[in-house]
């Protein structure tokens, strides 16, 4: 049992809540009895789980990934939580698939609160959308708080991050893809728009929305339909909203 805070993998845990350090490192934390299973359940690769005895009393199938107990004081040190369940996994990002070949995928043009982001990624598992693109201005999908909001759906959807949007939105369009984005001189009211053939759905910004190169880029604009008074949408509804219409007229 680990019983000491300076131990040299604590310090490695505990340095995977600052992204740089996920970033170098190539590993994330998921933390909690759900998400851990998740995480074991999951194609991605563990690199250890790690459990306190007297936090967490539940039997958990590990599957032979490798084990490290620590105490109670050393747990509190590497958790995120403030009432931690006592079992963490740390865990080998995958490698994003880039040949992308869905007739719908969403893009997020600096959706920075990871509560939108980990919604979103919820949503999209929900509706059977399984490619998501971020740019680099996005909240960072292995956040801690984006995780937890995610609800499992982060193993579940193919996430390309860091990347240059415009550029890779670009390259899609000349493949065949409408390039959508909502706008008030839109073409269509999202009830009224198909979705036929290939879509790529871009939210943008809380503030300040999609960037004006990628709004010249796109060849669709949509507008969700607002009967009150309220001016715009929260992203993550925004996109929830979309993600279904486009499950409903693809059925």
């Amino acid at each position: 049992m680990i019983t000491s805070k300076s131990n040299e993998l604590i310090k490695h845990i505990k340095s995977l809540h600052l992204k740089k350090e996920r970033d170098e490192s190539g590993e994330f934390v998921v933390e909690g009895i759900k998400m851990v299973k998740e995480a074991i359940d999951s194609d991605f690769e563990i690199s250890e789980i790690v459990i306190c005895e007297e936090l967490f009393t539940e039997a958990i199938d590990t599957k032979n990934n490798r084990v490290e107990y620590v105490s109670e004081p050393v747990f509190k040190i590497i958790s995120d939580t403030t009432s931690p369940q006592g079992i963490l996994a740390v865990l080998k990002k995958k490698t994003a698939i880039s040949d992308i070949k869905e007739d719908v995928i969403f893009a997020l043009d600096g959706v920075q609160d990871p509560g939108n982001l980990g919604t979103i990624i919820r949503t999209l598992d929900c509706t059977g959308i399984n490619t998501l693109l971020l740019s680099p201005e996005c909240a960072d999908p292995y956040n801690s708080k984006v995780i937890r909001s995610t609800m499992g759906a982060i193993f579940r959807v193919n996430i390309l991050d860091g990347l240059d949007l415009y550029e890779r939105l670009k390259e899609l369009k000349s493949q065949g893809y409408n390039i959508i984005v909502t706008a008030l001189d839109a073409d269509y009211n999202l009830f009224d728009y198909g979705f036929e053939g290939k879509n790529i759905v871009v939210i943008g910004n809380e503030s300040k929305g999609v960037s004006k190169e990628i709004k010249n880029l796109a060849n669709v604009k949509i507008i969700i339909p607002m009967v009150g008074k309220t001016e715009s949408l929260n992203a993550g509804v925004a996109a929830s909203l979309t993600a279904y219409e486009a499950l409903r007229k693809r059925r």
